[in-house]
């Protein structure tokens, strides 16, 4: 499916995520910990619904975390690092 995509040895994040997430109700923010936790596990989980963007956001993937929470993160194959940098809703990341 995500052939680019086959393990992640280190997870990164940026500062705009960080900030992101401390805005997040703590139920969000557990719930994102344990996303990131199946993720890295098991990048290719169907409760993740992983899929590559398009458009504007050519080169970011899309997880869900539940709901209408979306978290976005680049793939760098060098080192097979993800490196989250936004999560939101879907109106907020979609604008």
């Amino acid at each position: 499916m995500h052939s680019k995509i086959l393990k992640i040895d280190r997870i990164e994040y940026s500062k705009k995520f960080q900030k992101q997430v401390k805005k997040l109700s703590l139920k969000e923010q557990n719930k994102v910990v344990q996303v990131i936790d199946v993720f890295y596990r098991n990048p290719s989980a169907r409760q993740l619904r992983l899929h590559e963007l398009k458009g504007q956001l050519m080169g970011l993937y899309s997880i869900s975390a539940g709901g209408d929470l979306r978290l976005h993160f680049e793939f760098i194959l060098i080192g097979n690092v993800a490196r989250f940098v936004a999560i939101g809703t879907h109106a907020q990341l979609y604008k």
